[in-house]
């Protein structure tokens, strides 16, 4: 079993001293005091060093070194003396030699008892108090009020691919957990801890193709390639959808003109033979790429 020791813990560098270690396989079932010790010696022995930062084996400890390379966000714990070498540094470890008392086995289980016991105490006052129930607020409060007041959203949250959103507010989009969180609620009241009356406490997708009425019934393929050579364009309508398109666009207010222009241009930029199929194919990518410009500047507005 090799270990590496350093004392790094003074600002003047050439204080610092790293020594490289062997340990007798009697020393595997020894404290670890024993390697403090035999590292304090070696340093006051430096008579480069020694001398002039005399090392107190009673006031330093040792803390095991995160790896690098370790998966773990780990931090330094504190060795104790009388902890079993073998059982609490692993082979090839580094080990780092700190000011402060070592603690002993008896005084760290203490210290962990003490954390565990207020772990405890916070779950047991967590369970006493009630959480509001509106859609975006996080409070928490006695059993029974007093309520405090309330900021919330209206209706519940959608998470649809990598957006989410409340479905009050869908100008308000996020990509990250945190800026979701951030969104203010639309509404302002005063907590509770009644249900909200809804059957679901988040929409995904399909609920909002429902909701926009996007629902349909499903085709065969044998449906759609009759359609398709009987001159329709897929659209499962019954008519024809640029004639229809037209029809809805004029009443929102776009000319009958201004839109007929716009699909003899894009006729004319296709060419010769170009099929209601093709242009419909065409004009859907141009509103596309235009309803996406809408939304990004929305996105960047709120």
């Amino acid at each position: 079993m090799k270990v590496i020791i350093q004392y790094q813990d003074n600002l003047d560098v050439s204080l610092h001293k790293t020594l490289k270690i062997t340990l007798p396989k009697s020393w595997k079932n020894g404290p670890t005091s024993k390697l403090l010790k035999q590292f304090v010696e070696s340093y006051n022995g430096n008579e480069a060093i020694g001398p002039r930062n005399p090392l107190k084996e009673e006031d330093l400890h040792l803390e095991v070194v995160p790896d690098e390379n370790s998966m773990t966000d780990a931090s330094p714990v504190a060795l104790a003396s009388d902890a079993t070498t073998i059982d609490v540094i692993p082979d090839r470890a580094t080990l780092a030699v700190k000011h402060g008392k070592a603690p002993t086995i008896a005084e760290l289980n203490k210290v962990e008892e003490e954390k565990k016991s207020k772990m405890r105490e916070a779950k047991a006052a967590e369970k006493a108090l009630s959480r509001c129930t509106h859609f975006g607020c996080q409070k928490r409060f006695p059993k029974g009020g007093p309520y405090p007041p309330c900021a919330y959203h209206k209706l519940p949250p959608v998470f649809h691919e990598t957006a989410k959103f409340w479905s009050c507010c869908p100008n308000k989009k996020a990509y990250d957990w945190d800026d979701f969180q951030s969104i203010p609620g639309c509404l302002t009241g005063t907590c509770t801890d009644e249900k909200v009356d809804t059957t679901k406490q988040f929409l995904g997708g399909s609920d909002l193709r429902e909701a926009a009425g996007e629902k349909s019934k499903l085709r065969s393929i044998d449906d759609f390639n009759k359609e398709m050579e009987g001159g329709g364009s897929g659209s499962g309508s019954g008519g024809n959808v640029l004639d229809d398109m037209g029809g809805v666009l004029g009443k929102i207010g776009v000319e009958k003109e201004l839109f007929e222009q716009v699909i003899q241009g894009i006729k004319t930029s296709l060419g010769e033979g170009a099929t209601d199929a093709m242009v419909e194919k065409e004009l859907g990518k141009k509103l596309k790429s235009t309803f996406k410009s809408f939304a990004v500047e929305q996105l960047r507005i709120s």
